[in-house]
């Protein structure tokens, strides 16, 4: 089997409301999603997904996926997709570094290689949990009340588990903690997410005042580096993610015991190949998982979840969706949906869902 075409398409995804990170300092509106299409000559076709969180989160944005794939495509045809391994390597001798870039071609080659094997991604992969994965919802709020009414709003569609966004202002994300805190139900996972926005001496005057709550927090600084520094004078269990970025951060975080938790990123990571390994890494090392898209469309949560249901049942949390924050849906109705704020793994061989192409529109670009 080889890799005969590859198309890219281009989709703005909107956001049903305005979303801010780190106490405000980041809004974001729409998202810039690219979409693969990778076609063989033995007849199986493959899509892939890659959506950046807007262009001002982290070194990613739409315009570079689009750019990156053109300059590995060369590099890519000819290829079997079913062999991951060969596909990454192509891709990282093609372009060194760009992991964004290599994600949706990852996802799709996975499509390819499920679909040719009868499995389901997780399957494949050699641990596909039926266990319904806690959907988190993203509460990017700024005030006590836009948390609880966020909050509220998620918990109407079933959700359990959240990510609350803090950052940027001690005594009001004191307030804002012990405001959700109250509010807390029975049950419910939370994850409060800093998004780099404490420096050190910000981050140890919440986490000691909150130490009596018990909480999670995730990635309070801005670095490895910092959260190292602070990682000795604290209690409060904490998730790396913007940091998550390489197998050598994933291994340098475990082996020195910076945190208790990967937030594994796909797009971020480059995709699921490379996701894999730092799920061994963690999973070795006592280190529980939040796994994630960055951002996107039904086709994002279902690698999500796909590389989720390999997790055992008791070291996932939960996985970050985003099609409920978005008024388009690009796959009509298909593919993982929310149902009761959890999602289910597909059954169906590959990704399990591909998108309505007419939705989409023409390609941007297409390599032969």
């Amino acid at each position: 089997m080889k890799i005969t075409r590859i198309s890219v398409y281009q989709q703005d995804l909107p956001l049903e409301h305005p979303y801010w990170l780190s106490g405000g300092r980041l809004k974001f509106e729409c998202l810039d999603a690219s979409f693969v299409k990778i076609e063989t000559d033995a007849g199986f076709v493959g899509w892939g997904e890659g959506t950046p969180w807007g262009h001002t989160y982290v070194p990613a944005h739409g315009p570079g996926i689009r750019a990156g794939i053109e300059t590995m495509a060369p590099f890519i045809l000819g290829l079997d997709p079913r062999l991951v391994l060969e596909v990454e390597r192509a891709m990282d001798l093609a372009l060194p570094g760009h992991l964004y870039a290599k994600s949706p071609i990852d996802m799709a080659c996975w499509d390819i290689a499920g679909q040719a094997a009868g499995l389901p991604i997780a399957d494949l992969m050699g641990g596909g949990s039926r266990t319904p994965r806690p959907i988190a919802s993203s509460v990017g709020a700024k005030t006590i009340e836009d948390t609880r009414a966020v909050m509220d709003r998620y918990r109407q569609r079933g959700y359990i588990a959240h990510s609350v966004k803090i950052g940027g202002d001690v005594a009001r994300d004191i307030a804002r903690i012990r405001d959700v805190e109250d509010q807390r139900r029975v049950g419910e996972i939370i994850l409060y997410d800093v998004n780099r926005g404490w420096t050190r001496q910000q981050a140890l005057r919440v986490l000691s005042a909150t130490e009596d709550l018990n909480i999670m927090v995730e990635q309070p600084c801005e670095s490895l580096k910092d959260i190292a520094a602070i990682s000795g004078k604290h209690a409060t269990p904490v998730s790396v993610d913007e940091c998550l970025v390489t197998l050598q951060d994933a291994v340098a975080v475990a082996e020195n015991g910076w945190a208790e938790i990967f937030g594994i990123k796909l797009n971020r990571v480059g995709g699921l190949t490379k996701a894999a390994r730092m799920r061994d890494v963690a999973l070795a090392h006592g280190i529980d998982m939040f796994v994630m898209a960055t951002g996107g469309s039904v086709l994002a949560d279902a690698e999500a979840l796909h590389l989720a249901a390999t997790i055992p049942d008791d070291h996932c949390h939960a996985v970050w969706a985003c099609q409920d924050m978005l008024t388009v849906d690009i796959a009509d109705g298909r593919g993982p949906r929310n149902k009761d704020g959890h999602l289910h793994l597909p059954e169906a061989p590959g990704l399990g869902v591909h998108p309505d192409e007419e939705a989409l529109g023409d390609p941007l670009a297409v390599y032969s």
